[in-house]
């Protein structure tokens, strides 16, 4: 007990003590799991489901802010990225993740696109949502029959100087593959108002653009608020985005595989395929979503799931040849 005679000195002394013990206790806390996320990448159902005691960094993947982004990322237990930006980051920093028990949760087509990855990748890479790219038709009700059985209704002359592609070549090429005419990338260029990734839907509400394609989990809301916005899913199938987990921690394994078990509840299911995310997950409620044949269509139909696509990382060589692909089909 503190003596009321206790000199100045002394009182400095005890306030330092209990100032190192307080420093001590603060130490000994658990450390707050940190998950480092492009928030725009992700619908709100989705990210509601990342436990609220985890701290949410967040990164940016454009090519200036990679640098910011490997400093987060460093710092973080666990890492979201899409398929797009695999290539952006060092695999040596993580830790092999599909040795958990969750790979035997994993459905034949997460599997097979992991098997597109070099063994270093696949192992630190775990599959844990796919959005299939979708056309919005605005105004154009006419035009969605053809949409729903394949990609040639982009040629149509009343869509030339109309459609707002996504900013990738590689996805547009795909779809020019898909379609039965000769010169298919050049023409559908030409079709082309723009090339965008960030602003597409604002576009296509505030122009005079009467086609986007996008991710399906980024439209969900502006479906909701414009009826003049149909949405539609060839049957020959639409490009598909992949994101994965990773994990530079090997001590939180516990938390992680609750975490991803806690994603199969019923209710959340329903919600992230609401919003265009799908869990690659093999439980048969999963499936169905997988399966949906009714009209006005909420998702891919079974038809166009199995027909759809993947974008493995490709080789230097491959990015050369994609290049000159690209910029040849410039030429008059």
């Amino acid at each position: 007990m503190f003596s009321k005679f206790a000199t100045r000195r002394e009182f400095l002394n005890y306030g330092k003590l209990s100032f190192l013990f307080l420093l001590n206790s603060c130490s000994n806390l658990p450390k707050k799991v940190k998950i480092a996320l492009q928030h725009s990448f992700y619908p709100e159902s989705f990210r509601d489901t990342i436990p609220k005691d985890w701290k949410q960094e967040k990164i940016y993947f454009e090519s200036s802010q990679l640098q910011n982004n490997r400093n987060t990322i460093l710092n973080s237990d666990f890492t979201l990225i899409n398929d797009g930006w695999i290539t952006s980051i060092d695999f040596s920093g993580f830790e092999k993740i599909n040795e958990y028990p969750l790979i035997e949760n994993l459905d034949r087509r997460s599997i097979d696109f992991l098997g597109s990855f070099n063994q270093n990748q696949r192992s630190k890479l775990f599959p844990i949502g796919v959005i299939p790219y979708t056309i919005i038709i605005k105004n154009n009700k006419e035009l969605i029959n053809s949409a729903r059985i394949s990609w040639d209704f982009l040629l149509s002359k009343k869509l030339n100087g109309k459609i707002i592609f996504p900013q990738s070549p590689r996805i547009i090429l795909s779809i020019a593959k898909k379609i039965n005419t000769s010169n298919s990338l050049k023409k559908l260029k030409s079709q082309a108002m723009l090339f965008d990734d960030k602003n597409m839907l604002n576009w296509l509400i505030n122009s005079d653009a009467c086609v986007a394609i996008v991710p399906y989990s980024l439209c969900s809301k502006y479906l909701k608020i414009d009826p003049r916005l149909s949405l539609v899913f060839p049957s020959q199938g639409v490009p598909l985005m992949w994101h994965f987990l990773l994990s530079r921690s090997n001590l939180n394994n516990a938390i992680l595989i609750k975490w991803i078990k806690s994603l199969e509840n019923k209710s959340i299911v329903d919600k992230l395929a609401s919003q265009g995310w799908y869990l690659p997950f093999n439980s048969d409620y999963l499936q169905s979503k997988y399966k949906s044949e009714m009209y006005p269509i909420s998702g891919p139909s079974g038809k166009c799931w199995e027909n759809s696509w993947s974008f493995p990382v490709l080789t230097n060589e491959q990015k050369i040849n994609l290049k000159n692909f690209w910029n040849d089909s410039l030429s008059p």
